[in-house]
């Protein structure tokens, strides 16, 4: 069932294997979200062009769409179910949809006041949950069963980013409010901070694989957070500039700042990858405090990133993040999907100086 008639790619011939490939039929708007499938390399792809897609990628980076569906406004987000059956997706249109790839059909299952920025699966013991974030300043909890929310969370401001690794959920908002919730008690924060960086929070990530809890923040200042939470592992908190570049060459200035728009952690070696509105994306190993890897600029910003569930395939989104407001909306600016087959060494815990 390929989305658009077009079958499948060919794949690579072997001296250009090392590059990466580009998906084809990638979404015709900027592409806002990526989500691999936790039972098989199914890829949900959210975008600013109202659809969902999903597509299958093969053992040699080949890829086939599968299906897709729409919203009544751009998609912000998507994830899957744990039993990788099931696409959730939130959006413009104020609504999260899940889509059943048994039977192809989707429903609305979450509705908010506001634009729905994030949906996040919650695996817990009593069951899933679909937790959803949004700009009307809520936190909403569905179990899919009823039309209305088992339970709704105020913030202090709208959701900008959110993210899960049971039973840790951490949710950032406008004006730098980052909520830290234990899931064990999902309706009140177990902690609130201000962020650890000066200026507006792009992204939030959970560790993954770590001994100690704790999360990633970027912001759109060319910066990353890593904070533990905590106060015991408080010392080990700490942050770091990327995605910036010299004003003049050679100069070490580093006057170019740049948006950290994803962060994504390797869900086997707790690595993790930042992507950036400089096209840059880098691979770092957070105890060891190193740089794995930094792969070639793209020619636009890196809008999103995830990894497979082994973490032997990273995808990318190149696509206009509005970083440069109306005016950078160029005609023919790049709009790709990319898959990257991740080597060992680049995303190995390095061992501690």
């Amino acid at each position: 069932m390929s989305f658009f008639g077009t079958g499948t790619t060919s794949t690579t011939p072997a001296a250009a294997a090392e590059k990466d490939i580009e998906v084809p039929d990638a979404p015709t708007d900027s592409i806002s979200s990526l989500s691999f499938s936790p039972a098989a390399d199914y890829l949900a792809v959210g975008s600013w062009d109202n659809n969902v897609r999903l597509y299958e990628v093969g053992a040699g980076g080949q890829t086939q769409g599968k299906a897709m569906y729409s919203h009544q406004g751009p998609v912000l987000s998507v994830c899957w179910n744990k039993e990788g059956n099931k696409v959730i997706s939130g959006g413009a249109d104020n609504a999260a949809r899940m889509f059943d790839i048994t039977n192809g059909q989707s429903q609305q299952v979450a509705q908010h006041d506001a634009p729905v920025k994030v949906v996040k699966w919650i695996e817990t013991p009593q069951g899933g949950i679909l937790a959803t974030g949004s700009w009307d300043k809520t936190v909403k909890y569905w179990d899919m069963r009823t039309p209305a929310p088992v339970a709704t969370v105020q913030l202090p401001e709208r959701c900008y980013s959110m993210d899960v690794q049971y039973p840790l959920m951490v949710v950032a908002t406008a004006e730098r409010h980052i909520q830290i919730f234990n899931l064990t008690n999902p309706n009140a924060a177990y902690k609130t901070i201000a962020s650890p960086l000066k200026w507006q929070t792009r992204v939030v990530s959970c560790f993954t694989n770590s001994t100690n809890s704790g999360f990633a923040v970027g912001s759109v200042e060319g910066r990353v957070a890593i904070q533990y939470v905590e106060e015991k592992d408080s010392q080990n908190n700490f942050s770091f500039k990327c995605h910036r570049k010299d004003q003049t060459p050679n100069s070490k200035d580093q006057a170019l700042v740049y948006a950290v728009n994803d962060i994504s952690f390797h869900p086997v070696h707790g690595t993790f990858s930042t992507g950036g509105s400089d096209g840059t994306i880098h691979f770092w190993d957070k105890d060891a405090r190193t740089r794995l890897k930094t792969f070639e600029a793209a020619p636009g910003p890196i809008s999103a990133t995830t990894f497979n569930r082994n973490g032997t395939i990273f995808a990318y989104a190149v696509s206009y993040d509005w970083s440069k407001g109306h005016s950078g909306m160029t005609p023919g600016h790049p709009n790709k999907l990319m898959l990257h087959a991740c080597k060992d060494d680049e995303v190995k815990r390095r061992p501690k100086k």
